[in-house]
């Protein structure tokens, strides 16, 4: 398969630190061109905008869009328009609806549409569901707290409607819940603190259950301070105790470690990326992002302390 010549959209932090080393250390891929109005690469094109850049810029495979959800699905709709492919940094837009038009778009256009989840590639997420897929889950634990002041320094957006708050670190756990549990499941209680000053919540605790009634319930809190973030999914069993730690990377049976491997989600997200295009498919999966919606939704809201950065 030649080399997919791809362009970063927005080159912010997440950018910087995980797609562009991913796209680095992958043979398959070659950053051709960024485009960003608050950031340049050395050694590639650089455009202050997506629509100058394909319309001035050097032949490209593919974008990947790391731009707030606010403005993906434009943004995703004129690269597609262009015979681009497409990936989605979480969540895939900023509505549920505006989704399902990417998908046609994509279907029309005859270019893969790559709605990511990185933590699904996280080291552990694989075993962790074939192990579940011989046991009967009876009930699941989710803890996700992180402190919002040192993974999201100075990011107002996150506090405003579409940015999700709590939820843009808590969708990567549905995400890999969704991805290993046995079967479906849906919200029937949400209790979110939301800050006086904020339009999206700080924290959140959710139950879920599934079709044969397991207890799914998660923790979700930006406030966590001093001591290090908790990334956790516990399933109980009839045959033990199924642990996800640090975010999916160490998967352990009963308290002892089965499998542990370094921080390389992105490293899979392009490798899918790559297998989608050259098999000529999407993957437009937005059951984590459902999840978000039904829980902002149905989820009464507490008012808490004002946030303050």
């Amino acid at each position: 398969m030649d080399t997919l010549r791809l362009a970063i959209v927005g080159y912010g932090k997440i950018a910087r630190d995980q797609h562009h080393p991913a796209i680095a250390n992958d043979p398959r891929h070659r950053l051709t061109a960024v485009a960003s109005r608050n950031a340049s690469v050395p050694e590639v094109a650089n455009f202050e905008s997506l629509e100058a850049l394909l319309e001035q810029g050097p032949e490209i495979d593919a974008v990947s869009l790391c731009t707030p959800a606010g403005v993906r699905t434009q943004q995703a709709r004129l690269a597609m328009a262009h015979g681009k492919h497409v990936m989605l940094e979480k969540p895939p837009g900023a509505t549920l609806a505006e989704i399902e038009t990417l998908r046609e778009d994509a279907e029309r256009h005859g270019v893969t549409l790559f709605a990511s989840w990185h933590s699904r590639h996280a080291h552990g997420v694989a075993g962790a569901k074939r192990w579940l897929a011989e046991r009967q889950v009876r009930r699941v634990d989710i803890e996700w707290k992180e402190d919002v002041r040192v993974w999201h320094p100075g990011q107002a957006w996150i506090w405003q409607p579409g940015g999700m708050g709590v939820f843009d670190p808590g969708i990567n756990a549905l995400s890999i819940a969704t991805a290993i549990l046995p079967r479906p499941f849906h919200l029937v209680d949400a209790q979110l603190q939301v800050p006086g000053n904020c339009q999206t919540p700080i924290a959140a605790s959710l139950d879920f259950v599934d079709g044969e009634n397991v207890p799914i319930h998660a923790e979700f809190d930006f406030r966590q301070q001093g001591t290090p973030p908790i990334w956790e999914i516990h399933v109980e069993t009839d045959a033990g105790r199924m642990t996800l730690e640090a975010g999916g990377r160490r998967l352990l049976i009963d308290g002892k470690l089965q499998q542990e491997g370094p921080d390389a989600e992105y490293a899979g997200l392009y490798a899918r990326f790559a297998e989608l295009i050259a098999e000529g498919r999407s993957d437009v999966d937005v059951s984590p992002f459902r999840h978000v919606a039904d829980s902002l939704m149905l989820g009464y809201r507490h008012t808490v302390e004002d946030f303050i950065e």
